[in-house]
């Protein structure tokens, strides 16, 4: 009989799902706990000076996995944060880097702090003084650990930690590589900010697009058409909507902390938040029905459940009445075990997080290439492509006699910009992950669900790793 979610923390769940997984490798013990558990967990406080006087504040950095350097991870601002929640989500960094092959170590870092409390100035501060502790310690570097936004944080705190380890670190050329998800004058890179939620549609394009598993589900193929909940209209949740729409999905219904908005006839985005904006909530939108309560969002009906918000907002308290046939996680750790557990009996597909959000360390890990190059890319083969697809379509006009309009050729002599490597990298990780995680899953009947198989991808990778540096036989 299981724990109830009651009685397993956060991590307790990371690591339930992990053991469930690894029964089906066959690492010996010693290996399978190295990749367990957390390398080392730095926890201390420090003093500012805000506008609210002098405060000591708490912050974490958690190194899970030195199997690749540097670690990566980002860094939370929350006052409902504590270190079992920062050594949970360093875990899945590592897990998550490994299914989707991008070459870093786990990690996560947090600030007990709720930023909606303060003065522009005084976040300002408490992120510097945040990043100064980790430069102490040596937690934070080009090659050692590199942090990234996470809830409550976004581009303009990494760019004050990028300039307070330039400042620490003077004529250190890489200095921009300490830290991603900057402003892109600042060093960041075109297409970050909408990584994530990108990353979520490929990932749910890529799912969908299988008949055979769309069948079963009693759904057609394809992600047109399909009815979409999403739970969280942050970064991640915005930009998982609306790429969804744009794909030719239904988004029916929306949450937010101040509740929810449901019409089966379908919600425009972005009216929604234009809404939200004048009004301070998404309630009361024209034509939607209101829910106060944000949870029942989850259980209204819908062929797709993307909950972009928070951890543990999936439970066995309400997954027997989730409708949903997919649950597509776009938040780290939504959906408790046991949770999980009432789903798939019920026949619902998850899409674990652990896969599916990793769309933005993925493009963080661009921005780190372009740091360390210091080169944009596209610069130098853009206009070398143009001109190489200019020549292709002047020859084609006088084998065929056909002539191409200005606009036509170019459309198809366009060299590739920045944005457009990004997103064509983003899309080749997510659709070649979501196939290695699914042949896995495929490849043994034993193996229950997608996380599973995710979880069995990330710790094999892991352990070549340990095994191919000689720390086990």
């Amino acid at each position: 009989m299981s724990n109830s979610m009651e009685t397993l923390s956060f991590f307790e769940n990371v690591n339930r799902n992990f053991d469930r997984a690894s029964q089906f490798t066959s690492h010996p013990k010693g290996l399978l706990e190295q990749i367990k558990g957390c390398n080392s967990v730095y926890s201390f406080q420090f003093p500012v000076r805000t506008s609210k006087g002098f405060q000591v504040l708490h912050g974490w950095r958690v190194e899970h996995s030195y199997h690749k350097l540097p670690v990566k991870g980002g860094i939370r601002y929350a006052d409902s944060v504590d270190e079992d929640e920062v050594k949970a989500l360093a875990a899945l960094m590592t897990y998550k880097c490994a299914v989707v092959d991008v070459p870093f170590g786990g990690a996560k870092g947090a600030i007990k702090v709720n930023p909606k409390e303060y003065e522009v100035t005084d976040i300002e501060v408490i992120t510097r003084r945040y990043t100064a502790e980790l430069i102490r310690k040596n937690y934070i570097g080009p090659g050692v650990d590199v942090p990234a936004p996470d809830y409550g944080s976004g581009p303009r705190e990494m760019a004050w930690i990028a300039d307070t380890y330039a400042a620490f670190n003077p004529g250190k050329i890489d200095a921009l590589a300490c830290v991603t998800g900057k402003p892109v004058a600042e060093g960041g890179v075109r297409g970050r900010t909408e990584a994530t939620g990108r990353g979520i549609f490929f990932g749910l394009k890529e799912a969908c697009g299988n008949a055979e598993d769309m069948r079963i589900l009693g759904l057609t193929p394809g992600v047109s058409g399909k009815r979409v909940i999403v739970q969280g209209l942050g970064n991640v949740g915005y930009h998982a909507a609306k790429f969804c729409q744009e794909g030719g999905a239904v988004v029916v219904g929306l949450a937010e902390y101040e509740g929810a908005i449901y019409n089966p006839n379908g919600l425009d985005i972005d009216s929604v938040v234009k809404h939200r904006k004048e009004t301070g909530s998404i309630l009361k939108f024209p034509g939607a029905k209101d829910y106060p309560n944000t949870l029942e969002s989850l259980e209204l009906d819908c062929d797709i459940l993307i909950p972009a918000a928070l951890e543990r907002q999936i439970t066995e308290g309400n997954a027997p009445r989730i409708k949903a046939k997919i649950i597509a996680e776009g938040a780290n750790g939504p959906t408790t075990a046991d949770a999980e557990e009432i789903l798939l009996k019920k026949g619902v597909m998850v899409i674990p997080d652990m896969y599916l959000n990793a769309g933005g360390v993925t493009v963080s890990y661009f921005e780190w290439l372009k740091n360390l190059s210091h080169v944009r890319f596209g610069r130098m083969d853009k206009r070398f492509e143009q001109s190489a697809f200019d020549k292709m379509l002047h020859a084609l006009e006088q084998a065929t006699g056909k002539t191409f309009s200005e606009s036509e050729r170019n459309q198809i002599a366009k060299g590739a910009d920045e944005i457009d490597l990004v997103n064509s990298g983003l899309e080749e990780t997510m659709t070649s992950a979501y196939n290695q995680i699914r042949e896995i899953w495929k490849s043994d009947s034993r193996i229950p669900d997608l996380r599973t198989a995710a979880f069995i991808s990330a710790i094999n990778k892991v352990a070549t790793a340990y095994i191919e540096l000689g720390i086990f036989p």
